[in-house]
């Protein structure tokens, strides 16, 4: 195993990114209420009454726990990475409801893990060996080699740069037989029209905020990147529509987010869990 500490400079930060998670705080706008920052999992979530704040909060952290069983990790055993960690909420509940041995989170913005590092400022004291937080670019990851049992990225792959490096960087990370799960956005195949027309619809890809990966691009750069069972599962239905039915109970500064259902409706771009592992041998 190899050490592997790259320095992340600031300006591999793309300018929205550094925005919208350093002075506006993603985390503190209602519509993101609870700080987890995604659209959330609404699955079993009746849609025909207005959806509450605390709805909301149990949709952001439903996606975490679909993530998280997929992973499947071993109670006490696995040593698990978040890329795009965020506020650390997620890693949190990796551990205490899925009783992860350890969970590092890695984010590439330093404000982001500020505040993280304020939340779980308890836990982090009481225990630093088993939750930690370590600034890096999901491009380049500070790890070492092979040094976890699972990878997982919630809602944050629309914001890497190279989904190549980040697949490469993965399968690196990754002790054999380990598993990989990502949640986020992506067009659904590689056609560029649509990548315009997100930019037209919605504000967060016409800033740059947002990426318009198409799935196929990561699907492949798993594979190549020597991971095996490579396969993804759409679970757009249970994403936006829920997410645009609390959107109507809330008072939102623009009307774009709401933007998301249709593009999805339209097939401009979907919701997926990825799931993969490194091959035993």
């Amino acid at each position: 195993m190899t050490a592997y500490e790259p320095e992340t400079a600031d300006e591999e930060i793309a300018p929205a990114v550094r925005e919208v998670y350093g002075p506006v705080d993603l985390s503190s706008v209602p519509a993101f209420a609870g700080g987890f920052i995604n659209f959330g999992d609404w699955q079993g979530m009746s849609l025909e009454h207005p959806l509450s704040t605390e709805d909301r909060v149990r949709s952001e952290r439903n996606l975490y726990r679909r993530v998280l069983r997929a992973l499947a990790p071993e109670a006490g055993r696995s040593r698990a990475v978040e890329i795009g960690c965020g506020l650390g909420l997620g890693g949190a509940l990796a551990l205490g409801e899925f009783g992860c041995a350890a969970v590092t989170g890695v984010d590439i913005h330093p404000e982001q893990l500020a505040r993280a590092r304020a939340a779980h400022a308890d836990l982090l004291a009481r225990d630093p060996r088993r939750f930690r937080f370590v600034r890096g670019a999901a491009e380049r990851m500070p790890c070492a080699d092979g040094e976890f049992d699972r990878l997982y990225s919630v809602e944050a792959a629309q914001h890497f740069r190279d989904l190549t490096a980040f697949a490469r960087e993965s399968a690196r990370v990754l002790r054999p037989a380990g598993r990989l799960a990502v949640t986020s956005f992506f067009v659904p195949d590689a056609d560029p029209a649509k990548a315009q027309a997100l930019a037209e619809r919605l504000d967060s890809f016409a800033t740059g905020l947002d990426q318009p990966h198409p799935l196929p691009t990561l699907l492949d750069a798993l594979r190549a990147a020597g991971l095996a069972d490579v396969c993804a599962e759409s679970i757009g239905e249970h994403v936006w529509p829920g997410f645009d039915h609390f959107l109507a109970g809330v008072d939102l500064p623009a009307g774009w987010p709401r933007n998301f259902l249709g593009a999805y409706r339209d097939g401009l771009l979907d919701y997926y869990v990825i799931t993969a592992r490194r091959p035993a041998h």
